[in-house]
């Protein structure tokens, strides 16, 4: 999810909903502790030269069970970060505590902002020598029958 889809999508809400990727809502009085932009300048195993940038928002929860983020407050929220994200339309990326620090994507669904999860990968696998993904035919099977015998060539 972009910046632009998210005020997009906090601009027709009452309530601001975070729901991870098991389904589990974060408890409605968490707090966007940080918002900021992480910037990633780094080689990959092949020896290429890359580089990410995107907008970074942490969620935290305290004890204070009557707080409650309005839509309207983070919009604010967004627009104060903007002297520090800048003006481009910057991917965002979500810290959430659990058994250590989780880093989630961001999409929009059913009027909740759902943490989606992120993967590591090989971004130059032929300079690594990992084989491209491969696909087989599987054998035509010929069932004879209602049950597979031994000698019948279904099994």
């Amino acid at each position: 999810m972009k910046i632009s889809e998210m005020k997009q999508a906090l601009a027709g809400l009452t309530a601001v909903n975070f729901r991870l990727p098991t389904g589990e809502y974060l408890p409605a009085h968490f707090h966007v502790t940080e918002v900021g932009l992480v910037s990633k300048h780094f080689i990959d195993c092949g020896g290429v030269e890359r580089r990410e940038t995107v907008a970074n928002f942490q969620l935290w929860e305290a004890g204070d069970y009557d707080h409650r983020l309005a839509p309207q407050k983070f919009l604010h929220i967004l627009r104060l970060s903007e002297k520090i994200l800048g003006s481009e339309d910057l991917d965002i990326e979500v810290e959430y505590q659990q058994a250590t620090i989780g880093k989630f994507g961001l999409a929009f669904e059913d009027g909740d902002f759902v943490l989606t999860p992120k993967q590591t990968a090989c971004l130059a696998q032929d300079a690594c020598g990992i084989p491209a993904a491969q696909s087989f035919a599987l054998p035509q099977l010929k069932v004879a029958g209602a049950a597979c015998t031994p000698g019948g060539g279904c099994c």
